[in-house]
């Protein structure tokens, strides 16, 4: 599954949230879309794959976030950052692969 399914899957409603919360406030989404953009920074944060993600990816993201502070007003310049942002993330591969088929825990014998 790939990283940005995996995220919008545990954090769609936060995304989505905030998603609008930036597109109704072009001139002031930095301030008033703070707390949206923290509670989805925690729900990504909670998954391996996002946490992968943050580390792999994080100079196209920091260039996405600079490019919104600078575009303030007009978001749609970013569109090459946040495309770079993505093209990274979706590119993240977990270091320990999760298990396709969990496997029964041992019996002991007591």
């Amino acid at each position: 599954m790939a990283a940005l399914e995996i995220t919008a899957r545990y954090c769609r409603s936060e995304m989505e949230q905030y998603g609008r919360c930036v597109a109704a406030s072009p001139a002031s989404w930095q301030r008033d879309c703070h707390g949206l953009r923290l509670s989805m920074s925690r729900c990504a944060a909670a998954h391996p794959i996002v946490q992968q993600i943050r580390r792999d990816c994080a100079e196209p993201f920091a260039a996405f976030e600079q490019c919104l502070k600078e575009n303030q007003a007009s978001v749609v310049n970013c569109s090459d950052h946040v495309n770079a942002f993505l093209l990274c993330a979706d590119q993240v591969k977990l270091s320990t692969p999760e298990p396709s088929h969990p496997q029964p825990l041992p019996t002991s014998a007591w």
